[in-house]
């Protein structure tokens, strides 16, 4: 059955509590690039340099790579909608705080808090979605990736519109809508089943001893790298205005929504998952490179290509994760999500660093190297995962595949 049917079971006809979660899940996303088309305006409203601003990622990541380890325990003694209801409130706290800030030490603080409500969110979230979706798995990761790609896209733009009055206002914006959410599962959403088996801390180190689940996450390590070099830095890069910016990247997460649920599905079935995983690394470190060497005209279009290539790894990466190790799913992914988000942290950091110690185009070839990197650890340990991608095509991963933040 294809899942965007609307009959029984379909992507559209899902419980309230599905949407309720799904629509939280877009407005969590919404608040990765948020801040994407307001990043000059905050270096200028608190006299701040590109990388003091730009660790506004760093700390958001870093605290999610971090609360990764503890979200499986949080979540397997507590409960799904206990933990989501706990993400959601931090995020509505420390979002609103960021919103009122007098310095970048102050605003980069609030982030960090905001990254711990996150990770406890969006790694729950998933789980939550397929136990209550109708329809089985495939409509249920379908729904999580067009929440994925639809919040990416109108992260930017909610930045944009808000942001052009006060780099202020998109902080506060983001906190009304996830108090919204937070009221939505609330009313809408049951109390999901605990696991049999309490999460230790330790888990999803322990679950990186798999050679598919620690070559997958290696790989999405580099991948992130420049996935978040060209968020983060790119800003600067294309300098304007807040409206501008924010249409580039709206642009990008379409691209990204689409690819990820509609165009990467039908590649794998065509060519098989590591193919195009490959495929879509090595012409993204292509893009990337023309990105950072291209006039502005060409750096605005290769930044919104990007998208597309992006979307196809998130989809891959997600579906690898799931299926790759012979551990509980969500402890898989958190030992994955651990791993790679720290490259989340560091390429935001790194980058405009990179910049003031070399010029303007070398942090674009660090992140093309370290795109072919992520295609080179595909190639070298496909044995490790062959297996693992074949059997999952599109919409095959089993009813206990979940935890993931595929991004």
């Amino acid at each position: 059955m294809d899942p965007l049917d609307a009959g029984a079971g379909g992507i559209l006809r899902q419980p309230k509590a599905v949407w309720a979660t799904a629509g939280a899940s877009v407005v969590a996303f919404m608040g990765i690039g948020l801040v994407d088309p307001i990043l000059p305006s905050i270096a200028r409203g608190l006299d701040a340099t590109p990388s003091q601003v730009s660790l506004l990622f760093t700390s958001y990541f870093l605290i999610t790579a971090v609360a990764m380890l503890l979200t499986g325990f949080v979540s397997s003694r507590i409960g799904g909608k206990r933990t989501l209801l706990l993400g959601l409130a931090f995020v509505v706290v420390f979002a609103g705080l960021a919103g009122t800030s007098g310095s970048v030490g102050q605003l980069v603080g609030y982030r960090a808090g905001w990254g711990l409500g996150n990770a406890l969110f969006v790694s729950t979230a998933l789980a939550v979605i397929v136990g209550a979706a109708a329809g089985g798995s495939a409509a249920a990761i379908l729904l999580y990736e067009s929440a994925l790609g639809l919040g990416m896209a109108c992260g930017p733009l909610l930045g944009a519109v808000l942001g052009n009055a006060s780099w202020r206002y998109p902080f506060f914006g983001t906190a009304t809508l996830m108090a919204i959410g937070f009221l939505c599962i609330a009313a809408f959403l049951k109390e999901q089943p605990r696991p049999a088996r309490k999460t230790s801390v330790l888990d999803p180190l322990k679950a990186l001893g798999h050679g598919g689940l620690a070559s997958a996450a290696v790989s999405a390590f580099f991948y992130n790298y420049t996935f978040f070099t060209v968020l983060a830095f790119t800003p600067f890069v294309l300098d304007m205005t807040p409206y501008r910016s924010g249409a580039v990247f709206f642009a990008w997460g379409l691209l990204l929504a689409v690819f990820s649920v509609i165009v990467a599905p039908r590649m794998q079935e065509r060519f098989g998952s590591l193919k195009v995983l490959g495929g879509s690394l090595v012409l993204l470190a292509a893009d990337v490179l023309v990105l950072g060497y291209g006039n502005h005209t060409t750096a605005i279009v290769c930044t919104v290509l990007s998208g597309a290539f992006i979307g196809v790894n998130n989809t891959v990466y997600t579906e690898l994760a799931l299926g790759v190790s012979d551990a509980p799913r969500p402890v898989a992914s958190a030992g994955y999500n651990f791993v790679r988000w720290f490259a989340a942290a560091a390429a935001p950091y790194f980058a405009p660093k990179i910049e003031e110690w070399t010029d303007i185009h070398i942090p674009f070839v660090v992140a093309a190297v370290t795109a072919v990197l992520g295609a080179l650890v595909v190639l070298v340990r496909r044995r490790a995962l062959v297996h693992e991608a074949e059997e999952l095509k599109p919409g095959h991963a089993t009813e206990d595949g979940v935890g993931v933040f595929a991004n």
